[in-house]
């Protein structure tokens, strides 16, 4: 069975252990996260995330056995800074998507020693709060370069035949500084390209849209930086014949922003 890619909101910092200071913000986005399973119709052999919040010179494979945690946010209570997510690594799969990088001629390397960010652990204590499924994560390239990342993600597309779930981790509008009333209007102008490009197109007429994403309607509100979007573009190529879904989505996010997950295979 092949399995699905998804490109996932992933919401802000540790949120899952903040139900009682932030109650009701993040229930439609945890909702949507734990219905997952369910979507997938069986455990995967391992996760292999895409998180926004890692970025190498090259594509870079964690392969630590038992990730510890990086704790890579600030202003939240102290107890954030001690939580688990426990979930083991996966070296022997992490080894097979190096491979499956390198063969393909992009250039790739290890990291023992890399822990799990924020990008990765707090969807996943939504989606897998037993954390009883392996996970390891892999870099963006920090050029942002979208051919780059669309050629990772069609390179690592033979995981999904592997039992393995292939998670792209950002946010659909990452504006901090607009996350109020003045981020409602281009957060939707952005979201309604980005939908439209993800799932009513396939293959290079969807790349090329993606290619030019920062000429789309308040682009550059939306993602002053990328990081969040970029695995988005992973996720599509290793998807590339095939349209996104929404899974998620919500017009007014923290009030305000509009906010979108995408599924892409049944």
């Amino acid at each position: 069975m092949r399995l699905p890619v998804y490109y996932i909101s992933h919401g802000g910092g540790p949120w899952p252990w903040l139900k009682k200071e932030m109650p009701g913000v993040y229930d439609q986005l945890e909702a949507s996260l734990a219905d997952m399973p369910r979507q997938i119709g069986t455990t995967p052999r391992a996760i292999l995330v895409i998180s926004g919040h890692w970025e190498e010179r090259d594509f870079t494979v964690m392969t630590t056995a038992r990730p510890p945690m990086v704790y890579d946010y600030y202003g939240f209570p102290d107890f954030t800074y001690s939580i688990q997510y426990p979930a083991p690594g996966s070296p022997e799969v992490a080894e097979r998507t190096l491979d499956l990088l390198q063969s393909a001629g992009i250039p790739a390397k290890a990291d023992a020693q890399r822990r799990f960010d924020h990008g990765t652990f707090a969807p996943l204590a939504a989606i897998y709060p037993n954390a009883d499924v392996p996970v390891f994560q892999l870099s963006l390239r920090a050029d942002y370069n979208v051919d780059a990342h669309l050629a990772a993600g069609r390179a690592l597309a033979p995981l999904r035949d592997e039992n393995v779930l292939i998670v792209a981790s950002g946010l659909s509008y990452h504006n901090l500084r607009m996350l109020g009333p003045t981020g409602h209007r281009p957060s939707h102008e952005f979201d309604r390209w980005l939908t439209h490009a993800v799932c009513n197109s396939t293959g290079e007429a969807r790349n090329a849209q993606l290619r030019s994403w920062s000429l789309a309607p308040s682009a550059r509100i939306a993602h002053p930086n990328e990081d969040h979007l970029i695995p988005l573009m992973v996720a599509a190529g290793a998807a590339e014949t095939e349209p996104g879904v929404v899974c998620y989505h919500e017009d007014n996010f923290f009030g305000y922003t509009a906010a979108t997950s995408f599924r892409f295979g049944e």
